[in-house]
């Protein structure tokens, strides 16, 4: 069992990007899915497809590569709040990563979303990671 799979999900990536593999293959979630939806938006990522053939189902994600230089598209995958410290943050002091190049995922009471879409909902909420 693990105990923090959004952590597994982002070490995941983080390995097949160091490793120069096209797609990750990685067990299925409602949180998953939507961060994957929010990498994909802004981004991140090439493309994703959810398979909900097995029980749990599976997210298989095309990882973004320039195709010139064949580096990746994230260069960081970083987990704030964990399950034994969580980190909230308030609508006024939302956090900014790489002053604005890169983007904080949070989840609040109106979904998974990045930290500028949740100052315009006027929403704060739990800080799951940073990208960029």
């Amino acid at each position: 069992m693990n105990t923090d799979p959004i952590a597994d999900y982002l070490t995941r990536v983080r390995n097949a990007i160091k490793a120069n593999h096209r797609v990750v293959e990685i067990p299925a979630s409602n949180i998953k899915k939507e961060i994957t939806k929010v990498l994909y938006k802004k981004g991140y990522i090439q493309s994703y497809r959810f398979d909900d053939a097995a029980v749990q189902g599976t997210i298989k994600i095309a990882l973004k590569y320039n195709p010139v230089t064949k580096q990746p598209a994230i260069t960081k995958l970083q987990r704030v709040s964990t399950p034994g410290l969580r980190q909230y943050a308030h609508v006024e002091n939302l956090p900014r990563v790489l002053s604005g190049l890169g983007v904080a995922i949070l989840s609040t009471s109106k979904g998974v979303m990045t930290e500028k879409e949740a100052k315009a909902e006027n929403v704060g909420g739990e800080v799951l990671c940073y990208v960029y």
